[in-house]
């Protein structure tokens, strides 16, 4: 079967088989976005294994950050497949030639910030990985399957730590409110800009990489979070929002501030790919010593 009889069957693109180059350059950019996003994405809650309130909070915090490198690995193993390499994918992310997720250049200011990221991210990245569970590419389907299990599992963990922070002091509420107020419109944000503007939604979708609009998901994600606030005791920061005809209507975020983040200009983004660099170069010696030993075990088994 060839290119288009398999995707209009809605079948699987494996590796070996037949594929545009279009389609396989689209797979490579946008799986290699989301591997370099589970990486740097590590940093923020990184930065609160130390400061977690509990030993128990800790190591919750350090399996989920533990996670997300896992994720990564998994990822960069899927784009592999598609002829390209590690070393040079994470070249292009040093360099500032690939992006990564925008929310990831946000602060965590706070430890209610690390419930709002497990709460608010992970469920955002929930609601826009499910459908890649059934994404045309093989590799890239199959990765996703444990990558969202495990996201379940951070997003319950956020939303704990949350309601926590709800039911105890009149300070630690506060805490949780502010949180969410500074996390809301980044996670919309995360779905991408808006169908009229997004300029590879369209084709993705008709390759079956992508299964629903950024618009779409992102209405997904409003829905599934409003009735969660509501439970936690929260306000969405939204003077805009409304139920109507089985919808929460929201007011759209503000993309001017997305545009700039991903150019470079996020509260973060400077600080976020440096620690990346520098945690790339101090490893060196470790991709170095691991080279040296393959070559001389393949020596000495010729």
């Amino acid at each position: 079967m060839d290119f288009q009889a398999t995707i209009d069957a809605d079948g699987r693109i494996e590796p070996r088989d037949a594929m545009p180059d279009g389609y396989r350059k689209t797979l490579i950019r946008q799986i290699a976005q989301h591997a370099h996003s589970e990486i740097i994405g590590m940093q923020p809650e990184g930065n609160w294994i130390s400061r977690a309130p509990s030993l128990r909070r800790k190591a919750i915090l350090m399996a989920k950050v533990q996670d997300e490198a896992g994720h990564g690995l998994y990822l960069y193993a899927a784009a592999e497949t598609l002829g390209v390499d590690r070393a040079d994918l994470l070249d292009l992310l040093h360099s500032g030639r690939q992006k990564y997720s925008s929310i990831f250049n946000y602060p965590t200011l706070t430890w209610a910030d690390i419930g709002a990221i497990g709460w608010l991210v992970d469920g955002a990245a929930i609601v826009n990985q499910v459908p890649l569970c059934r994404c045309s590419y093989g590799p890239y389907a199959r990765a996703m399957v444990r990558v969202c299990k495990e996201e379940s599992f951070h997003q319950r963990q956020g939303f704990e730590i949350l309601y926590t922070l709800c039911n105890g002091t009149p300070e630690q509420k506060a805490m949780a409110q502010d949180a969410l107020d500074r996390w809301w419109w980044p996670s919309l944000m995360m779905f991408g800009p808006p169908d009229t503007a997004s300029t590879h939604s369209e084709q993705s979708m008709a390759w079956g990489i992508k299964r629903h609009s950024n618009d779409e998901l992102r209405q997904r994600f409003v829905d599934m979070t409003v009735p969660q606030a509501d439970v936690l005791g929260l306000r969405v920061p939204d003077d805009g929002l409304v139920y109507e005809d089985g919808h929460y209507r929201f007011t759209e975020p503000d993309y001017t501030e997305l545009y700039d983040v991903v150019k470079g200009n996020g509260p973060c983004n400077q600080g976020r790919l440096a620690h990346r660099v520098k945690a790339h170069e101090d490893g060196a010696w470790v991709r170095e010593a691991a080279a040296a030993y393959a070559a001389k075990k393949e020596a000495r088994a010729a």
